[in-house]
């Protein structure tokens, strides 16, 4: 087992003895391990190196090299993919036309991820469920493309042509190489990201992310307007670290005790009632979260511990560290919507395909999101089955939505009768739809649909056909052209009080 460890990972062999004796894949300790290195290094980062003492020449050149010591770490030589991928999309950044570059450097950027995860799955070790190189070009291709087209908003368009969040995102010049390879490559977001928009990373940078946000708060004030002092991350990053080690423990006890494998075994199968199998892939699917749990908290309380992640204040005056959170636990666990669940789920992932997909695609946006996340997630099939159920179970959960919940709004029992019963049916949905993206290959995905006769699948279908919801961009419209009709009937009535008022004078006259 051990050699077999050893042979799976390409960085450091440092850890090996201790990956025998907690009996872990090596690549895993090893990730663990630079985790733990880069929040130590985070807190130094801003005690030590803190913009009031520091240029940021100095932040970009120390957060370049500890995130190139981390991947050599990790990865060895193959994290030299991470130098090719940023050097050829920065190429296409700045000699292709402003124009068309953000077309461009989104297909060399995917592209290259594409061709590495080809190349890791099916000519070196196909179903290798761990630590690889393609994780962090994953992190590394959503700010590339996300940079490229916050570049061409910023360049090539007015600020009328943009949304609100697009013109607080546009980037009003070129990065430097150093800037660039700083924003792609720091220790803090190498090995688990996430993902984050170059501005509110360069405000980090020259300390200038405590000042007050283009965000408004729940109270309508600006985030911004208790500070007195800058807010320390302590707290934040200890309940977070807390979180880590719960989810961990959670994940380390459950994940072997309820494998989700063993739902598609014949003789479970065959000798346990549905409704028992549906309970057991909803406990196997809530023991595997944890894991994401895990990795995605350790990350924001690292990016946090650098002093990275600042959003504002509370209405109480409390400080918020939530900027680049990946996942609300509480929202996902109790979410009442298939929507719910993903707008809480690999939260900065959903902002990316947002903001480069869904506002920027004229044709079905839902489903070429749904099938970029496919495309961006890897080359295992069962990804590109969980992803094209996911569209038949949005198509459905929204027709439902818009056509069935308004008549349990009447009161609050029917509203919780109603929360109840879409709790339910979205946990089961959720772990219906996401078997193939932990089983991976074709054969057992569609063996497990079978299992279950398709029926979710069906009855999606029938929602859809029964309940037919107009699309967002339809109702958008709708609802413009209703508020133009309003204005224009606004007018008109002006215009008779004004007539009338001319004839009472007339009159009077």
């Amino acid at each position: 087992m051990a050699t077999q460890t050893t042979a799976s990972c390409t960085g450091s062999t440092l850890l090996q003895p201790i990956s025998e004796i907690i009996n872990l894949p090596l690549d895993q300790v090893n990730f663990v391990a630079g985790q733990l290195f880069a929040l130590l290094m985070a807190v130094w980062f801003r005690i030590y190196l803190h913009p009031s003492k520091t240029s940021p020449f100095i932040r970009h050149v120390v957060a370049t090299l500890l995130g190139f010591y981390l991947a050599l770490f990790c990865f060895g030589w193959y994290s030299l993919h991470f130098l090719v991928q940023s050097g050829l999309s920065y190429s296409v950044i700045v000699f292709a036309g402003l124009e068309h570059m953000h077309k461009y450097c989104f297909m060399v950027t995917l592209g290259y991820l594409i061709l590495c995860q080809i190349t890791r799955v099916y000519v070196f070790d196909y179903g290798m469920y761990s630590a690889d190189f393609t994780g962090p070009m994953m992190v590394i291709t959503q700010k590339i493309t996300s940079l490229a087209f916050e570049i061409h908003d910023g360049l090539t368009k007015r600020d009328g042509q943009l949304t609100p969040s697009q013109k607080y995102l546009a980037i009003r010049r070129m990065p430097s190489l150093l800037e660039y390879l700083s924003y792609n490559c720091n220790f803090m977001g190498i090995l688990a990201g996430p993902t984050c928009s170059y501005n509110d990373y360069m405000a980090f940078i020259e300390g200038t992310c405590y000042q007050p946000r283009h965000q408004e708060n729940a109270n309508g004030k600006e985030n911004g307007k208790y500070k007195q002092s800058e807010p320390s991350p302590k707290y934040d990053v200890i309940s977070k670290l807390c979180t880590c080690a719960i989810s961990l423990a959670i994940y380390l006890s459950l994940c072997k005790l309820i494998p989700v494998e063993h739902s598609i075994d014949d003789d479970f199968v065959n000798s346990t009632p549905f409704h028992l199998q549906v309970i057991y892939l909803y406990l196997a699917m809530l023991a595997l979260r944890p894991k994401y749990y895990f990795v995605w908290t350790l990350a924001d309380a690292i990016n946090n511990a650098a002093g990275f992640g600042f959003n504002g204040y509370n209405k109480d005056g409390s400080p918020r560290w939530d900027l680049i959170s990946n996942l609300k636990i509480l929202d996902i666990e109790f979410a009442t919507s298939f929507k719910m669940f993903l707008d809480n789920w690999n939260i900065q992932t959903a902002l990316w395909l947002k903001r480069v997909c869904y506002e920027r695609c004229s044709i079905n946006p839902t489903a070429a999101t749904f099938l970029l996340s496919a495309m961006w997630h890897g080359v295992y099939p069962g990804y590109y089955l969980t992803f094209l159920t996911g569209i038949a179970m949005t198509m459905a959960a929204r027709a439902v939505r818009h056509n069935i919940r308004p008549h349990f709004l009447v009161s609050d029992s029917y509203k919780c009768i109603y929360d109840v019963i879409t709790w339910a049916w979205t946990q089961v949905a959720i772990s219906y739809t996401v078997v193939p993206f932990v089983l991976l290959a074709v054969g057992p995905s569609l063996k497990f649909y079978r299992s279950w006769y398709f029926c979710l699948h069906l009855l999606c279908l029938l929602v859809v056909l029964a309940l037919p919801v107009k699309s967002r961009r339809q109702q958008a419209k709708e609802q413009q052209d209703g508020l133009q009709k309003d204005g224009l009937q606004d007018n008109q009535t002006d215009h008779n009080s004004t007539d009338n008022n001319c004839n009472q004078k007339n009159k009077a006259t």
